[in-house]
């Protein structure tokens, strides 16, 4: 079942290839797509070798982007809602909203959805300052705010954490099988933002 996905890796280079002159004409979208073709194939392969949750969760994610990211580049204007106005440039970042929140409720867990979902939150958040920084450089300046790199340091620390803590969630599935653990936040688990950790509770009670 692995080697078939292969075809998914030999495919998409040429595709690319043979769709050079349309990209050069229509739009250079058709190499993302492409990629996510074979982005497809490798996830694919990854889980018929190890039938695992993770593999599944990949394999399904980037079909469901490879969709999203066709409806983006040609659906035809004239299907569009009325409210985005013919605005393919709208159309997509709908389509992008849509898909990434069809990406959070593929994860049945609620702990492992909410680290995600921060992940996200607080990393797009870091790079939109660090941006700021790099292009605004001279209006902060102008109106003497130069915290803008701080303020990219203080989102990047606060991010690395959800990302390990949903990586230790994902691990223990399969390395830590009579365990459970329970996902808690410092200083306490009532506020929106915190630092992540786990706890871990043994299921096998001895009586």
């Amino acid at each position: 079942m692995s080697f078939s996905n292969v075809f998914f890796l030999i495919f998409g280079p040429i595709i690319m290839f043979l769709m050079h002159p349309y990209a050069q004409k229509r739009t250079w979208a058709i190499y993302g797509v492409s990629v996510l073709f074979m982005v497809i194939g490798l996830f694919s392969m990854y889980f018929h070798m190890t039938l695992s949750f993770l593999g599944q969760l990949l394999d399904e994610i980037s079909i469901l982007w490879l969709l999203a990211s066709g409806y983006s580049v040609w659906m035809p204007r004239c299907y569009f809602p009325k409210f985005i106005k013919g605005n393919r440039y709208y159309f997509s970042c709908l389509v992008v909203m849509t898909t990434i929140i069809s990406t959070f409720l593929t994860t049945s867990n609620g702990d492992l959805r909410h680290l995600i979902e921060m992940s996200v939150i607080l990393w797009a958040a870091a790079l939109t300052s660090w941006i700021s920084d790099r292009v605004l450089c001279s209006f902060w300046q102008r109106i003497h705010f130069s915290y803008m790199h701080s303020i990219w340091h203080v989102l990047i620390s606060i991010t690395f954490p959800y990302g390990i803590v949903t990586m230790a969630l994902l691990d223990a599935k399969y390395e830590m099988p009579g365990q459970t653990l329970k996902v808690h936040y410092w200083p306490r688990d009532s506020w929106f933002i915190g630092l992540p950790y786990v706890e871990i509770q043994d299921n096998d009670k001895n009586c």
